[in-house]
């Protein structure tokens, strides 16, 4: 299989799991408790498909109370500015605020993720995560773009997505026992120096055949 046909086919399971968050956490808001193939059926998917994301309701629940309340992109309207430093750090902080507000249910679901993970591999590369950071990290570093090469663009968005989020903040409070506000200026720093890498970064030059 070709890279962009391996491609399209994660992006399209990406968004078969993420379906099934939304449908899980509409059914939820609705006042349910609703089971996995209630929530497949208002994604749209068969039972069997259900049951290749999630192992049982409780993994799915689990996620979809996180997923209604992670941050989405519209927390960047209130960032007066196109400097890609200060969206940045808006969407660090909006994380943060989420990971604290949601600590127990967060840890809970790493573990399940790490000892799915660990025992036993997705079929056929299933996504056991869904990629939220990814998404608000490139709309916050867009009015960049224009001053960017495509490849200092690509690896500052992944740079970015390892900084920001509950595996930084774990790391940060289990691993170095960093004060709140300590780790907070550790992540801004990185967060500064990241762009300015990034803006030096020059064209890739490929060898000569």
């Amino acid at each position: 299989m070709d890279k962009a046909a391996s491609s399209r086919r994660l992006n399209q399971r990406q968004r078969t799991r993420k379906d099934l968050l939304d449908a899980a956490a509409r059914l939820v808001r609705d006042g349910g408790r609703p089971s996995l193939e209630e929530v497949a059926e208002a994604a749209l998917v068969s039972r069997a498909t259900a049951y290749r994301y999630f192992q049982n309701i409780e993994a799915l629940l689990l996620e979809a109370s996180l997923h209604l309340a992670a941050p989405d992109a519209a927390l960047l309207e209130e960032v007066p500015t196109s400097d890609p430093v200060a969206r940045v750090l808006k969407v660090d902080e909006a994380f943060e605020a989420m990971i604290r507000a949601n600590e127990g249910p967060l840890r809970l679901m790493l573990a399940r993720i790490l000892e799915q993970s660990a025992t036993a591999a997705p079929p056929e590369a299933l996504p056991t995560r869904q990629n939220r950071r990814t998404p608000l990290i490139e709309a916050a570093v867009a009015p960049a773009r224009d001053g960017l090469e495509p490849h200092a663009m690509e690896k500052l968005v992944a740079a970015l997505a390892i900084l920001i989020g509950t595996e930084s903040f774990i790391v940060t409070r289990d691993v170095l026992r960093l004060p709140d506000e300590t780790a907070r200026e550790v992540r801004r720093w990185a967060i500064e120096a990241l762009v300015q890498a990034a803006r030096k970064d020059g064209p890739t030059i490929d060898p000569p055949p």
